[in-house]
């Protein structure tokens, strides 16, 4: 495998945790990889990624980093984080809408100084490659290089930081006495889960790995993995046959039809995990992955007994999203008393 260089962001290992409560309550082996635990601009699993994009802007001389999302994306939050550590400038670039108020991830962007560009309204709504091309177009006329990160840092040498991630929870888990198990990811855009599959399989590990959409793809998410494997594995020089798209365990059943939709299920798989084990988990990504696991051991597509072993990728600050929030005070508030 070619030696990718990378900057060192993220104090590793990260944790790799027994929940005996949920163990207990699932009949399984439950494992938490607490990749919410990586460090700067609240912690994530993009800052894997970041290692590795930071060092190829760095060496291409970029003074600033732009990156694409979702209005409240963690992955913007994270590149705006390694942006004010290292010293450059930085822009988050979405196509929707103004929410109507600063909160969640776009205030934290703020607050670390990054720009954050969004659509004034649905009615004039400008498509994402013309909003990045104008944007990038103004901060190159202010003399800024600017170095471009796709979403969710999910290209070939982002996915490098999951292939490392791979080896590492692989070290864990046999030190803790596991023999095997399935590593549970959530399915966003990409970079993660082919990191995965990329590094267990370079190592032989003997761990399967399992990913569970949280949004609908286009197109199909196994023929998506599929050309983002052959781009890492290309630009690693990984010693692998092309896998086939049955080779890529994804589950899609379980996104509810929509990205960061509020799903009453998923909040309750929210604070069964808080209420068992106080371990927060998002409504966008872990929340839905979580409660996809649960429902997988239901109905036996993860065996009684086996080891699971569970990607926390962060992503808390989304709870504090408007769409999210009104939903979560609307459940709890009985649980407020006012004397």
């Amino acid at each position: 495998m070619n030696t990718i260089p990378k900057i060192d962001i993220v104090p590793s290992p990260t944790p790799l945790e027994y929940l005996a409560g949920v163990s207990e309550d699932l009949g399984v082996h439950f494992y938490i990889k607490r990749e919410d635990m990586t460090g700067l601009g609240v912690g994530g699993n993009k800052l894997r990624k970041l290692q590795y994009l930071l060092a190829d802007a760095k060496a291409q001389g970029a003074t600033m980093l732009l990156t694409v999302g979702g209005a409240q994306t963690n992955h913007g939050r994270l590149t705006a984080a390694v942006a004010a550590k290292y010293g450059m400038k930085c822009a988050i670039v979405s196509e929707d809408v103004y929410p109507g108020e600063i909160s969640s991830n776009i205030l934290l962007d703020r607050i670390m100084g990054a720009d954050v560009v969004l659509n004034h309204s649905a009615e004039d709504k400008k498509p994402l490659e013309e909003m990045v091309q104008l944007t990038i177009e103004r901060y190159e006329a202010a003399g800024e290089k600017v170095y471009y990160i796709p979403m969710g840092g999910s290209n070939a040498i982002g996915a490098m930081g999951y292939v490392d991630v791979a080896k590492e929870t692989t070290d864990q888990a046999l030190a803790m006495g596991l023999e095997s198990g399935t590593f549970v990811t959530t399915v966003g855009s990409l970079g993660t889960y082919t990191g995965l599959f990329a590094g267990l399989r370079e190592i032989g590990a003997p761990f399967a790995l399992k990913g569970v959409t949280i949004a609908p793809f286009d197109p199909p998410v196994r023929e998506a993995a599929a050309g983002l494997f052959r781009s890492l594995k290309d630009f690693a020089g990984l010693s692998q046959e092309d896998p086939s798209e049955e080779d890529f365990d994804i589950e899609t059943d379980y996104d509810f039809g929509a990205y960061n939709n509020p799903v009453g299920d998923v909040r309750k798989a929210i604070y069964y995990m808080g209420r068992r084990e106080g371990i927060i988990l998002d409504p966008c990504y872990t929340g839905k992955t979580f409660l996809a696991i649960c429902k997988m051991v239901h109905d036996e597509v993860i065996a009684p007994g086996s080891n699971v072993i569970f990607f926390h990728t962060g992503g808390v600050p989304g709870i504090h999203g408007p769409v999210h929030r009104k939903e979560f005070e609307r459940e709890l508030r009985s649980g407020i008393t006012l004397l």
